[in-house]
């Protein structure tokens, strides 16, 4: 298998020197469990911090992340490439490019100032005009006349088990004990009942702030049913001591782009906590709808489904949430669970993949330096948790499944790692091969 690896370079206080060449077991073979090896030297760029290739053509895009640009390269051997025409402004910190299934155009999102870039390609591949889209406003920005509103999920909410009794709990000015222990015992409900409810029930009662934002109480209402009440005790206070609104200012954080069916494109706001569907065209975006996470979750990456479901991987909350388009067409928030039940304090999610078969979801943990692995039920409605896995390496930043191969790239320990997976359990095993790269960032299979 082979494979293209991008790095961090001498502009984000690194040593690579570009896009480098990889192969993982026999070059011929479509397997990836044998060794890892670089081939050739790598091909000159600034911190390719991302890579997409062309579906039609020999070409690669890269997002040179830290000149806020985009550049293209053909392939000009089995492990070479060459620059093909000049490199194109995509906003501050371009962190992800993503190439049209018909090959006519790219997008670009940037971290940095939230820009999402279209670009023209020509027949060859080369980089066209450029236009930038619709800038996003934060949904949870009441005092801004231009903000978009949150969606309204009360219908939805009220069918959720338990949200009837906690409404009504609180209406009647319930203590934290009593509504601890009516958290504890309830059925948890999913995703979609959980933030939507609680500002509900805070509009009912005309207060500003949330009293419920607390993790534990967060976590019951999500799905996590081995919270005790006695962990919640005291800690909720029905007067409003804890505020829902971040303590740092926010900012638009363009992040990831994936196509979606029908014409769609699907891109993530992480300082906005948005997801946004548009419609493209050769010649641009237009914003068709937006989606509202929960506050504060911070939409990273995404992974569609074979299903049509469209799973999303917070970077803040380390949660997966699950979208999928109603019948007429637009897009909405289902359900969500944690990434995983033993992530730490303070990790943060970075990639979230896929098995070949649809039936597994990978989520990096930086931090505690984990793979979570959760299977896909209920044709693709519902996840659930399988295993925390080991990831063998330091702050894992991107990930590959290749068949029954996982492969890793560790920014802080400098290496890719490649592990088994159980393809009956979906669960990675040990780490039997490693690759010297320095601080790589993404690892892109060349079929």
């Amino acid at each position: 298998m082979r494979l293209w690896i991008g790095a961090r370079g001498a502009d984000m206080k690194s040593e690579a020197r570009g896009i480098m060449a990889a192969t993982a077991g026999e070059p011929d073979s479509p397997l990836a469990g044998g060794p890892l090896s670089l081939v050739g030297d790598a091909v000159e760029a600034p911190s390719p911090t991302w890579l997409a290739a062309h579906p039609k053509l020999d070409v690669v895009y890269a997002a040179l992340e830290a000149q806020g640009r985009v550049a293209a390269f053909r392939r000009t051997g089995e492990a070479t490439l060459a620059p093909l025409g000049s490199p194109v402004e995509a906003g501050e910190t371009t962190c992800h490019v993503a190439v049209a299934p018909d090959g006519s155009h790219l997008i670009a999102t940037a971290w940095g100032n939230g820009v999402v870039t279209h670009v023209a390609l020509d027949a060859s591949g080369r980089l066209g005009t450029r236009t930038e889209a619709e800038p996003s406003a934060d949904p949870y920005d009441r005092e801004n006349a231009g903000g978009t509103s949150a969606p309204d999920t009360s219908a939805l909410l009220d069918e959720q088990p338990g949200v009837a009794d906690l409404r009504s709990l609180v209406e009647r000015g319930a203590d934290a004990s009593q509504l601890a222990a009516m958290l504890a015992g309830a059925t948890p409900t999913p995703a979609i009942g959980a933030d939507a409810g609680l500002d509900d029930i805070l509009a009912l009662l005309g207060q500003s702030k949330n009293p419920f934002d607390d993790p534990a109480v967060r976590g019951i209402l999500r799905g996590a049913r081995d919270t005790p009440a006695a962990a919640l005790a005291g800690g909720v206070d029905l007067g409003g001591a804890a505020s829902a609104e971040p303590t740092e200012p926010r900012t638009p954080r363009a992040h990831c782009t994936v196509f979606l069916p029908r014409g769609l494109v699907a891109t993530t706001d992480l300082g906005y906590d948005l997801v946004r569907i548009w419609r493209t065209s050769p010649r641009g975006m237009t914003l068709d709808h937006e989606v509202a996470l929960p506050l504060g979750t911070g939409p990273r990456h995404m992974s569609l489904h074979p299903s049509g479901h469209l799973y999303v991987v917070t970077e803040h909350t380390c949660e997966i949430f699950v979208l999928s388009a109603g019948p007429d067409g637009r897009w909405a928030l289902r359900s969500g669970i944690a990434a995983s039940p033993g992530s730490l304090p303070g990790d943060s999610a970075a990639e979230l993949t896929r098995s070949r078969d649809g039936q597994f979801l990978y989520a990096g943990l930086r931090g505690s330096d984990t793979i979570a692995v959760l299977r896909v039920r209920d044709q693709g409605d519902r996840i659930e948790h399988v295993a925390l896995a080991e990831s063998g390496i330091r702050k894992p930043r991107h990930h590959v499944v290749l068949r029954d191969t996982l492969l890793v790239a560790g920014q802080d320990s400098h290496e890719i790692a490649s592990l088994g997976i159980d393809e009956r359990t979906g669960v990675p095993g040990r780490v039997r091969h490693r690759l010297a790269v320095p601080s790589p960032q993404h690892i892109l299979p060349s079929f």
